[in-house]
C-alpha cells in the first residue's frame, strides 16, 4: 500500500542556527490516526507545517514530502503546483484561523474555494448545493445550529469545530491538526478529539494531530511518534510510551510531557478509548 504520507530525510535549519528539524524519515499509511507529541520547541508545528507546504526545508541534502503520491516539496523547494496540492490537505490551526467578521457557514465554505471561480470567491457566493455540503458537514461536528452567527460569537471549542468542518468540506484526505485542543477546556478538547477520530473512522482520512499530552494521544491514536531537538526518538504504539520511556527519551523534559494538571486529569476521566487498529512492536532512537 501506498503510503498516504511520506517524509525523506527533511531537516530545517532556522536563520540563527537552530536545527528545528533533523533528518525526519516518516511514512504514515491511508487511514491512520497518528499522534506527534513533544516538549514545547521539539519540532512538532514546524514538522506538521512543512507537510502541508506552508515551509521549505533545508536545500542542502535529499529533503522531500509526498503526499498521496504527490509532491509538497523537495530538496528545499516547494513545489510548483502546492495549491492544488493543498486541496487534499486540511490543516486545523491552534488558534481556530477563522475570518470574525464573517458568519460561520461562510468560514466553513472557504474550504471550496480551491474549486469555484475566482470572481465568485470574491464575492462569496456559493451554490444551494455548496451551502448544504456546509450545513452537513456543521451538523456532523455538532454547531448546525450556529451556521448563521459570526464566528467571533462562538465559544474556542465551537469555532475549532468549526475549523474542522471546512477541512471537511474541502474534501481533504489527510487532516494536519496542530495542538488543536491546547487553548480548550477538558469538555471542548474532548468534542475536538472525539471529532478528530470520527472523521478518521468514517471518512477514512488520513489524521496527524500535534499533542501536549500524552495520556490524550494513548486513548485517540494507535500510533504516536514523538520528537525532541528536531529528531523522531520515538515512533511506534502509543501504549508503549510509559513514564519510563518517556524520561528515558527526554530526560528532565518528560514531567512538561507527562504533566498531567486538573484539566487534563478531568478529561481524561471522561474520554473513553477509541478503538482503533494495532500498530507493530514500536522503532526507539538514540536522541
Amino acid at each position: 500500500m501506498d503510503a498516504a504520507i511520506r517524509i525523506n530525510t527533511l531537516s530545517k535549519t532556522f536563520g540563527n542556527g537552530r536545527k528545528a528539524l533533523q533528518q525526519v524519515d516518516l511514512s504514515i499509511a491511508p487511514g491512520e490516526m497518528v499522534a506527534l507529541i513533544g516538549a514545547s520547541g521539539s519540532g512538532k508545528s514546524t514538522l506538521l507545517r512543512h507537510m502541508a507546504g506552508l515551509m521549505a526545508g533545508d536545500s542542502t541534502g535529499q529533503g522531500s514530502i509526498v503526499i498521496h503520491g504527490r509532491t509538497v516539496q523537495s530538496n528545499g523547494k516547494i513545489a510548483a503546483n502546492i495549491r492544488s496540492v493543498r486541496s487534499g490537505i486540511g490543516f486545523v490551526f491552534q488558534q481556530f484561523n477563522l475570518v470574525g467578521r464573517l458568519p460561520v457557514l461562510v468560514n466553513v465554505l472557504a474550504g471550496t474555494l480551491h474549486r469555484v471561480p475566482m470572481w465568485r470567491s470574491l464575492i462569496r457566493w456559493f451554490t444551494p448545493e455548496e451551502k448544504a455540503r456546509g450545513i452537513e458537514a456543521l451538523r456532523r461536528v455538532g454547531i448546525a445550529e450556529c451556521f448563521a452567527q459570526r464566528a467571533s460569537t462562538l465559544s474556542g471549542g465551537q469555532q475549532q469545530r468549526a475549523a474542522i468542518a471546512r477541512a471537511m468540506v474541502q474534501g481533504a484526505k489527510v487532516v494536519l491538526a496542530d495542538e488543536p485542543i491546547a487553548s480548550l477546556d477538558p469538555e471542548s478538547s474532548r468534542k475536538v478529539m472525539d471529532i478528530l477520530a470520527r472523521i478518521n473512522r468514517e471518512d477514512r482520512c488520513t489524521v496527524v494531530v500535534s499533542l501536549h499530552q500524552v495520556n490524550v494521544a494513548m486513548k485517540y491514536c494507535a500510533r504516536t511518534i514523538a520528537l525532541h531537538q528536531g529528531k523522531v526518538v520515538y515512533d511506534g504504539p502509543s501504549v508503549g510510551l510509559t513514564p519510563a520511556v518517556l524520561r528515558d527519551l527526554y530526560g528532565a523534559e518528560a514531567d512538561d510531557i507527562l504533566s498531567l494538571g486538573d484539566a487534563i486529569s478531568s478529561l481524561e476521566d471522561k474520554v473513553k478509548p477509541v478503538p482503533h487498529l494495532a500498530w507493530p512492536t514500536p522503532m526507539a532512537q538514540a536522541a
